[in-house]
């Protein structure tokens, strides 16, 4: 397993996997309320988005947005008594990103562009200036660009709001692993979808930018030396 997968799945784990165990155990084999196992399982991502912020040079406002969502959610479950104002708290969450990613979108400066581009430039310098002249020149590039952000966020506002739907519906119990399993299948369509319409066009035309730069680069080297 690589680094980048080993990465993923410890996030995963301490995202979902420990609060979701947590819930149970502190309700089940503690006797806690719905309310204060709700509040006590939000512990560790809230921990981990603040550590996060303080290990930045510079504030970055989505995992802001994402902690004072957290906590104002914290505090009125707290304050309410109201176990499903915790659940939906989660889904405030995720409205919270995607109306962020859409109107970058909207602002042309889509904001999944930070965690697109290493996958797609993979460190090579190369490919790293076919990404720069491509999104100078390719109008189809800047187009797949937005596209990749916007799936993402209309996934994030979609999550949102059957996540909402759930918490005033279905049992607190049921919709704390359900609510998990609609954020799973939800990222696992929007990484699909925005990896045809946005992600696999823009490796393409990389690598065929990146190609021909280097074809450039060798003909321009081999009538050097034949001059």
């Amino acid at each position: 397993m690589t680094t980048d997968k080993r990465r993923t799945l410890v996030t995963l784990m301490l995202d979902v996997g420990v609060p979701l165990g947590s819930y149970y155990l502190l309700k089940g084999a503690f006797g806690m309320s719905a309310v204060a196992a709700l509040a006590w399982s939000s512990v560790l991502p809230v921990l981990r988005t603040g550590w996060g912020l303080l290990g930045q040079r510079e504030v970055n406002g989505l995992p802001l947005l994402i902690l004072l969502v957290n906590l104002v959610g914290l505090l009125l479950g707290f304050e309410t008594g109201d176990a499903r104002l915790l659940l939906v708290k989660d889904s405030a969450i995720s409205s919270v990103v995607g109306i962020v990613l859409l109107v970058s979108v909207v602002l042309g400066r889509p904001m999944m562009t930070a965690t697109l581009k290493p996958w797609l430039v993979k460190g090579d310098a190369g490919r790293e200036a076919a990404w720069e002249r491509l999104r100078r020149e390719s109008a189809e590039f800047r187009r797949a660009e937005l596209r990749f952000s916007g799936v993402w966020g209309v996934a994030f506002v979609g999550e949102c709001a059957l996540r909402v739907v759930g918490a005033c519906t279905v049992p607190v119990d049921t919709m704390v692993w359900l609510g998990n399993v609609v954020m799973v299948v939800m990222m696992l369509l929007a990484f699909v979808v925005s990896g045809v319409v946005g992600a696999v066009p823009m490796a393409r035309m990389i690598g065929g930018a990146g190609a021909g730069g280097e074809a450039e680069r060798d003909s321009s080297l081999a009538g050097s030396t034949h001059g």
